[in-house]
């Protein structure tokens, strides 16, 4: 009896622990983000300054749970916000064990229809958990307290005159992914999906100064333009991207641009999980 007491005692402590050692890591007051190491995909977490959890897609397999586990208290299983860019595999098909393991309070994509078998999946395990989706156009703004995420594309004309045409001729899924700006205080990342400059150029001179840029495409050779650079001026530039990918991204071309406005590149095929944190005055790489 006096054995089991001790082990009570004993376990009692060590959940002690790690809940208050897990409060304050996880609760600083600062916003962090980050460009989940998912292969070649996109996933990016958000954990905001009042502690509410926010994932952008969820790359191309699990990975993404290990990235989840790891910037969240072993007990939160609850994202309150999450957003699907576009339905491609390599940003969807991580999501389906998401929606499987985590309770999502408000979700978010836009309304473009895939005939894949991972599509249909994902869309089965919506509705078996009664999560309904919330299409949202350029202008509308997502607030998370003090932070928020304001909305540059797709555009609502352009959605309703064009969508029926995406996969069927010169438009892909791609030209109507959502992009938005990630504010916080002075901090601001701009998130662009899978967007080309094609998309980016139409809004770019609209868009601001952005202290990070989650580079389009995985760092595709039509993703960014001298325009669109040159008018949100980012600090660093982020790229999501598979270690010895078959696509060859990121493209030379992407690289030299970036390189050409002296911007501070990262990679996740090289530099693995990366963080940014701001306290909303400046921000740091963690």
């Amino acid at each position: 009896m006096k054995k089991y007491l001790i082990l009570g005692i004993l376990s009692l402590f060590i959940l002690s622990f790690l809940f208050i050692y897990q409060s304050s890591r996880f609760q600083d007051g600062r916003l962090h983000m980050v460009a989940c190491n998912v292969g070649q995909g996109d996933a990016i977490f958000i954990r905001t300054e009042g502690g509410l959890d926010v994932l952008i897609d969820g790359g191309p397999d699990d990975k993404v749970l290990n990235c989840l586990a790891n910037h969240m208290p072993f007990w939160d299983k609850t994202l309150e916000v999450v957003i699907l860019t576009h339905p491609d595999a390599d940003h969807l098909r991580g999501l389906v064990s998401v929606v499987e393991r985590y309770k999502i309070n408000y979700f978010v994509t836009v309304d473009i229809p895939k005939t894949t078998a991972v599509y249909k999946l994902f869309q089965s395990k919506l509705k078996e958990k009664n999560i309904s989706a919330k299409y949202l156009f350029a202008g509308d703004k997502i607030n998370f307290g003090k932070s928020s995420m304001t909305l540059f594309w797709p555009q609502k004309q352009f959605f309703l005159e064009n969508s029926k045409y995406a996969g069927k001729g010169s438009l892909g899924s791609n030209d109507f992914a959502i992009v938005g700006k990630l504010n916080y205080g002075k901090f601001s990342a701009l998130l662009t999906a899978d967007a080309g400059a094609n998309i980016l150029d139409k809004f770019a001179w609209n868009i601001g100064k952005t202290g990070a840029l989650k580079v389009p495409h995985h760092g595709s050779k039509t993703g960014m333009s001298d325009l669109f650079l040159t008018s949100i001026k980012p600090e660093i530039a982020i790229i999501s991207v598979g270690e010895r990918n078959n696509y060859g991204h990121p493209a030379a071309l992407s690289l030299e641009l970036l390189k050409k406005y002296n911007i501070n590149i990262l990679r996740t095929d090289l530099n693995g999980e990366v963080e940014v944190v701001s306290d909303g005055v400046k921000f740091w790489l963690h």
